[in-house]
C-alpha cells in the first residue's frame, strides 16, 4: 500500500475508534474518548484478535450487542501494572522528605488514584506504620475497575512475587523483615488485615467523577501517560482541587506538571521522583 493508502487507512481507523468510543460512552456510560490514541489502538486490536473478528467496526457491533464483550474490553482498558514499593526511590524520598512534615499533622488523608490491585496502597500503609503515622491516617484507594478493587481488598498476592517485593521494600527504606507483614498459604501471601483497617476502597472514574474530599497527599502514579493532553489537564485540575494547600502530589517517573496549566501552583519537593507541594 502506498503512503496515500496508509494515510487513508489510518484516518479510517481513527474514525472507527471515535465511533466505537462514542458508542461505549452513550450506551454504557464509560468515557474513554480522551485516552491516548496509541494506547487505545493497541488494546482495541488485542481485543479484535481475541474475539476473532476483522475490524474495529465489527468490534463495535459486538460490544453494543454483548455486554460480556464490553466487560472484557473494559478490563483491557484498565491498566493493572503494579507492584509493592514500585520504584523504591519514590517511597524512600516520600519517607525522608514528606513524612517528617506529616508528623506535625493531627490527622492525614491520602488519596491513591488508580490504585489497581492495591500493591502500592499496602506499600504506603506499611511505610506509614513503620513511621508511626498509620493510626492517624485514612487512605482512600480508588480505581474505575471494580474487579481489581476486590483483589486489593482481599490482600492476596502470588508468593512468587515476594522476592522482588522484599527487594523493593528494603530499597525503599524498610526497617523490618518484609515477611512480618504477610502469612503464606498455598501459593499466596496474604497481608495482615491491620494494613487495611484505615483504607477505604471505592470505584472512581477520573474522566467523569468529581472530587469527593480534600486530601493532604495525592498519589497518582503512571496514570496520566494513558490520557491525551485534554484529559491530562482535566485530571490535573481535579487533583489540584482535591489537594489541600501545602498538600503533596506524587506522580509517575514519566509524568510531570511542568507544561500543564497548573504548573505554577506547585513547588518541587523532589524533581527526579516527581513529588510536588501545592503552594496556591
Amino acid at each position: 500500500m502506498n503512503n496515500n493508502g496508509d494515510q487513508f487507512q489510518n484516518k479510517l481507523e481513527e474514525i472507527e475508534i471515535d465511533l466505537l468510543l462514542e458508542g461505549i460512552y452513550r450506551y454504557y456510560g464509560f468515557d474513554f474518548r480522551n485516552y491516548a490514541l496509541p494506547f487505545l489502538h493497541r488494546r482495541i486490536w488485542n481485543r479484535i484478535r481475541a474475539e476473532k473478528i476483522s475490524s474495529i467496526s465489527g468490534l463495535q457491533e459486538r460490544i453494543l450487542h454483548d455486554p460480556f464483550v464490553m466487560k472484557k474490553l473494559f478490563n483491557d482498558f484498565s491498566i493493572n501494572v503494579t507492584e509493592m514499593f514500585r520504584d523504591p526511590s519514590f517511597f524512600l524520598s516520600f519517607r525522608t522528605k514528606i513524612v517528617p512534615i506529616l508528623r506535625e499533622y493531627p490527622y492525614i488523608r491520602i488519596w491513591h488514584v488508580g490504585c489497581s490491585t492495591g500493591e502500592e496502597v499496602y506499600s504506603m500503609a506499611i511505610l506509614l506504620h513503620e513511621e508511626g503515622l498509620y493510626e492517624k491516617t485514612r487512605i482512600y484507594a480508588t480505581d474505575m475497575n471494580e474487579n481489581v478493587l476486590k483483589i486489593a481488598k482481599d490482600g492476596e498476592f502470588p508468593i512468587n512475587r515476594m522476592q522482588i517485593y522484599t527487594k523493593n521494600y528494603l530499597a525503599a527504606g524498610g526497617t523490618r523483615a518484609f515477611s512480618e507483614y504477610y502469612t503464606v498459604k498455598h501459593d499466596n501471601a496474604t497481608f495482615h488485615s491491620f494494613l487495611t483497617k484505615n483504607v477505604v476502597y471505592a470505584q472512581h472514574n477520573l474522566t467523569t467523577d468529581r472530587s469527593f474530599n480534600e486530601f493532604h497527599v495525592i498519589i497518582c502514579r503512571n496514570v496520566m501517560i494513558y490520557f491525551n493532553k485534554e484529559l491530562q489537564n482535566h485530571v490535573y485540575k481535579l487533583l489540584h482541587e482535591s489537594l489541600s494547600l501545602s498538600g503533596f502530589l506524587g506522580l509517575g517517573s514519566k509524568e510531570g506538571i511542568k507544561f500543564t496549566s497548573i504548573a505554577n501552583y506547585y513547588e518541587e519537593v523532589d524533581t527526579f521522583e516527581k513529588l510536588y507541594r501545592k503552594i496556591k
